[in-house]
Formats: structure tokens, C-alpha cells, sequence
């Protein structure tokens, strides 16, 4: 039973049905390697493990009855950043330490429908505000490859419990390459879905036009089948797209023949790790040699990505944030008199810097004088670079590029200059300006560290990233390698 832990989800539920083994088994081989290696990677804030057992007995008796779906009866860890009913919510901040949800997150809720059974939530960086995992108000996780690394950020906690066997899989959510950036570091698959496809009803908002939901897994096959789970319409979600049902696994096993991928070199920045370079281009040797077509496409406005982003996500981080004042929830400062003091030492006291860093951008990108010198030019930039994608997409159906330009860099490096950090986003934040998909695979190696290779498609192209992926993980052995703890 030592090793059910590492099963697929696919692997787990063909294992389940056929009644070779139960939830229960499952959950408590995810349980008893939490024990032995989190207090190493320190992938969880909260740990629900009675919970986890109780649900894994409620799936045994869905199971034997012939009921359930693909994600029944298996182990996920939820990021902290997504409501669960009666478990805490923190977004690892002091600011909302003691906050229990009475409501589950939409997505919460479809995993739920489905039987899941939820291990606790996961680390992350301040209010999703990070690259590192660096920025938890309650401690920092370790990269299980190397543990003086860092497993990426915001979602580190999402990578680092899938790569270390804690968990089967789990959901993170990503911002500005909050999913992907951390399943590259930690050599495991992340998706980040259309802005619409998955509902944000439930997760705490960060920066409410770039923000989504996405699975961390083990394979595509995984991040296809949690999708088709998460995705679809929310009436309680003004965002939220409808379209038609989609199974996302139906496609996964189609070659690529013809298949035509373009590679922008605006992706390839200077300073690029020459070990990662090396794996991106092996990457997309194995596409060409499956069938796919490479050519060269340009992206000239991706340059202004950064600052447009930094600009734009501070804003809407700004503007969400004024609700933590200390009169309705979360952390209140009570030791005045003064309602002004009692607002600003809640915030003082309430914040870590990288989220105050934030607001304090934000707040000055919006004031009086400054918005339409900030704000309303980044988001006509914005404009530009969707228009950009929409233009390259025209002539290539997705694109190649890497997930991040470095690996996996070592706790602490990075942490006392912030602008070096939001650098290494450089190559996610485009897809979350324009609402565009994008898909971390695991592509090699450099100095030891995991590479990812990062595929973008058109608005709605999940398909076409996820059967692409899987042909590429298929005809290379990245997928079973393994974190030696």
C-alpha cells in the first residue's frame, strides 16, 4: 500500500472500480506519506485528515454501489485560497488566520458532487501574491526536488503536495502564472483554463479580471479529467462563460499530424537558464518529430507585459483588499479608541509586505493624477497584446514556449528584490492579460531542477493544449520521475 500514494488519477480510479482498492486504503497511504515527509516540504496549512476518511468511506459506499465518477473516492488538496464550509480559509495571511467559510467555492462544491475526497489546504503566497511560496504568513514550502528550493508560486503548495506524493492532485488557482510557474518547478502538470471556464464564485479575490481556477496533476490525463469536473456555467459568477459540455479527455491519444505550432522568440529572454533553453528546444524537436509543424511567430508587444500586469493586478488587488478594514471579518486591531488608527494598524498588522507592496501600487496606479497615466495605458496595452495573440493565432493553432526562463531558485534568493522575482513570470503573465489558456508540462532537467514547457492556445483551445501534451508526455519519460525525498 506504500506506493498508492504516486497513482494517477486515471490509475487510481481504474484501481477503485475494479475494487482492488478502496478510498479508504487510498486516503490513508496519502495520510501516512503526509506524515512521514510534510514536516520537510510544509506543502499544508491545514490538515483535514478525519474529514478525509470520512468522505473516503462515503466514496467506498458510492463505489460499491456501482455509483461515482472519475475523481471519486480520490485524495486533492485544495489551495488556501478557495472557501471550504467549516474548514479554514486563510490565504495565508494573518489577516484572515481565523476565518471558517460557511459556503464551499463552486469548484469546491463540483469536486465535492463528485465524491473527492479533500486531504486539507495548501500553502500559498500571501492572498496568491507571489512566485515563491515564500510569502505565506505561516511558513514557507520546499521544493520536493531540492528542499533549499522553492516550489514556485502562489499555488507552491498545489506543486509541491502532487510532486512529493502527499496528494493524488489539487487546485490551485492562477493569477499571473500562479499554477503553471509552480508545476514547472516542481515537475508536474498545471493548467491554467480560459478566464470564464471554471467559476471564481468562492475564491478569494486577488485581481478579479485575471484570476482562475486550474488543476495541479500528475499527467495531462489528470488536469483533463479534474477540468471536465470544474468546468462550466455559474449564474453566481458574473464572469462565468456557457458553453457546451466538453469532455476534455475524448481527444487525449490523437496524434498531433499537422498540427501547427508557432514559437515566439519574445518568450526566449535574455538570461534564460541555458539547461532550461536546452530542454524547450529538445521539447520541440519531439513535436516537430510527432507530426507537428514548428515556425517562428512574433509577439512584439509581450515586452509590455510585465508593467502592464503590474500595474493592472496591484489595481484590482488594491480595490478587493479595502474590504479587509477590520470592521466585518478577519483580523481586527482593537487596542484604541480611534476608528481611523483601529483601520490603519489592522492593516499594518493584518499585511505582509509583499501584500502591502501591492496595495500601496495599486492604490497610487488609481489615485487622482495618476490613472490615466497608469491604469487606463495598461490597459490599452492590454488590448494590444490580446490583439497580438489574436493575430498569431490565425496562423498557428497553439504555441510553444518555456514556463519560466530560470528553475527552481533557492529559498530566500529572491526575497529582498522584488523586481528580480516578478522577472521570472515574465513567460505566464501574457496568457492571463489576454484570458488566453496555458498548460505547464514537464520537460527535462537542468542542473537537476524540472523544466516546463508551457503550451497557449486561443480563447476555449484546452483541447488542442491538452491532446498536444499528452502526445508529448507520451513519447518522453518525464512523467515517472520522481522527487527522491
Amino acid at each position: 500500500m506504500a506506493e498508492l500514494n504516486w497513482l494517477s488519477i486515471q490509475e487510481a480510479h481504474d484501481q477503485l472500480t475494479a475494487k482492488q482498492i478502496s478510498s479508504v486504503e487510498l486516503t490513508q497511504a496519502c495520510l501516512d506519506r503526509i506524515d512521514a515527509v510534510e514536516d520537510r516540504v510544509q506543502s499544508f496549512l491545514a490538515l483535514t485528515p478525519e474529514t478525509a476518511l470520512a468522505q473516503a468511506a462515503e466514496a467506498d459506499r458510492k463505489l460499491a454501489a456501482g455509483e461515482g465518477g472519475p475523481l471519486t473516492g480520490i485524495p486533492v488538496q485544495i489551495k488556501d485560497v478557495m472557501c471550504t464550509e467549516g474548514v479554514p480559509t486563510t490565504c495565508a495571511s494573518k489577516m484572515l488566520e481565523n476565518y471558517v467559510p460557511v459556503y464551499n467555492a463552486t469548484a469546491v462544491e463540483l469536486l465535492n458532487a463528485q465524491g473527492a475526497v479533500m486531504l486539507g489546504k495548501g500553502n500559498m503566497d500571501e492572498f496568491a501574491m507571489g512566485s515563491s511560496c515564500e510569502n505565506s504568513a505561516f511558513h514557507p514550502t520546499h521544493n520536493p526536488w531540492d528542499l533549499g528550493r522553492v516550489p514556485g508560486g502562489s499555488s507552491g503548495g498545489a506543486a509541491a503536495s502532487v510532486a512529493s506524493g502527499e496528494a493524488i492532485y489539487s487546485l490551485g488557482s492562477d493569477t499571473g502564472g500562479s499554477v503553471r510557474q509552480p508545476a514547472a518547478f516542481c515537475g508536474v502538470v498545471g493548467l491554467k483554463p480560459t478566464y470564464g471556464l471554471v467559476s471564481r464564485y468562492g475564491l478569494v479575490a486577488f485581481a478579479s479580471s485575471l484570476d482562475q481556477i486550474g488543476p495541479v496533476g500528475r499527467t495531462v490525463a489528470d488536469c483533463a479529467t479534474v477540468l471536465n469536473a470544474i468546468a462550466g456555467h455559474d449564474p453566481r459568477d458574473a464572469t462565468s462563460v456557457s458553453r457546451p459540455a466538453t469532455d476534455y479527455t475524448a481527444t487525449l491519444g490523437q496524434d498531433i499530424t499537422g498540427l501547427r505550432l508557432g514559437v515566439p522568440d519574445e518568450y526566449f529572454v535574455e538570461g534564460m537558464e541555458a539547461g532550461a533553453r536546452k530542454a524547450i528546444d529538445d521539447a520541440i524537436a519531439t513535436l516537430e518529430g510527432l507530426g507537428a509543424t514548428v515556425q517562428p511567430v512574433f509577439l512584439p508587444t509581450t515586452r509590455y507585459a510585465l508593467a502592464c500586469y503590474y500595474i493592472i493586478a496591484p489595481s484590482e488587488c488594491s480595490a478587493n483588499l479595502a474590504r479587509y478594514d477590520g470592521v466585518k471579518y478577519g483580523y481586527s486591531y482593537q487596542d484604541t479608541d480611534d476608528m481611523w488608527e483601529a483601520m490603519e494598524k489592522t492593516r499594518e498588522f493584518g499585511f505582509g509586505p509583499e501584500v502591502t507592496r501591492r496595495i500601496m501600487l495599486g492604490t497610487y496606479a488609481l489615485s487622482s493624477g495618476y490613472y490615466d497615466a497608469y491604469y487606463l495605458k495598461a490597459q490599452q496595452a492590454r488590448t494590444l497584446i490580446r490583439q497580438d495573440f489574436d493575430r498569431v493565432f490565425q496562423d498557428v493553432d497553439a504555441l510553444v514556449t518555456p514556463t519560466s526562463p530560470v528553475t527552481a531558485f533557492r529559498l530566500g534568493e529572491m526575497v529582498d528584490d522584488p523586481v528580480q522575482m516578478y522577472l521570472t513570470d515574465v513567460c505566464t503573465l501574457p496568457v492571463n492579460i489576454a484570458g488566453l489558456p496555458g498548460l505547464s508540462v514537464p520537460c527535462g532537467f537542468s542542473d537537476g531542477m524540472p523544466v516546463g514547457m508551457q503550451l497557449i492556445g486561443p480563447h476555449f483551445s484546452e483541447e488542442t493544449l491538452l491532446r498536444t501534451a499528452h502526445a508529448y508526455e507520451a513519447a518522453t519519460e518525464w512523467k515517472d520521475a520522481r522527487a527522491a525525498l
